[in-house]
């Protein structure tokens, strides 16, 4: 976004041109654009703040829908006596895994979707890699859980040691 006048101008066309055309695919993805807007740009207005509140309803929308590999973790940190809201959505729109909302705490639960296979590593893909982003400029602390590490974890205890360390000191 080096050039912030370009996107001002291409938002602001594309919004009076085709605001009644947008899919709502499209309307959730341009929320997530208006959130990372307003995080980099505080002092600007986004352009197609008029149909915010479209943007968010779009985006929230989009139920989610808990793996196994999520229900398992959740209970494992129910088991440790870890409190927290499973499937927690913040006014942004965004559905965390698991949270502790007063401590501002979010545990991603991250399976083979949310990585790219690099010879013998993974990384985080970009959708993972731009939540995380912009949950850290609201204030979140995350954690991530990856199901690589935690296939490995073949019974309780190893899983809710796991966790401990995960967390320890939040």
């Amino acid at each position: 976004w080096l050039n912030l006048d370009f996107f001002v101008a291409l938002l602001s066309s594309s919004g009076r041109k085709h605001q009644g055309s947008f899919t709502d695919v499209e309307l959730s993805q341009l929320h997530q654009v208006s959130l990372h807007f307003k995080l980099e740009f505080p002092e600007q207005t986004f352009p197609l703040a008029h149909i915010q509140s479209e943007l968010l309803t779009a985006f929230k929308f989009h139920q989610p829908k808990p793996s196994k590999l999520q229900r398992d973790v959740a209970a494992a940190f129910s088991r440790i006596g870890w409190d927290h809201t499973f499937e927690f959505v913040t006014e942004e729109g965004f559905s965390i895994d698991m949270a502790q909302p007063k401590n501002m705490i979010a545990i991603e639960v991250d399976g083979p979707y949310h990585y790219i296979k690099c010879t013998d590593k993974y990384i985080e893909n970009g959708r993972t890699q731009f939540k995380s982003r912009v949950l850290r400029q609201l204030g979140w602390l995350i954690i991530h859980i990856p199901y690589f590490e935690w296939a490995v974890l073949t019974d309780a205890a190893t899983q809710d040691a796991y966790l401990q360390s995960k967390t320890k000191g939040e």
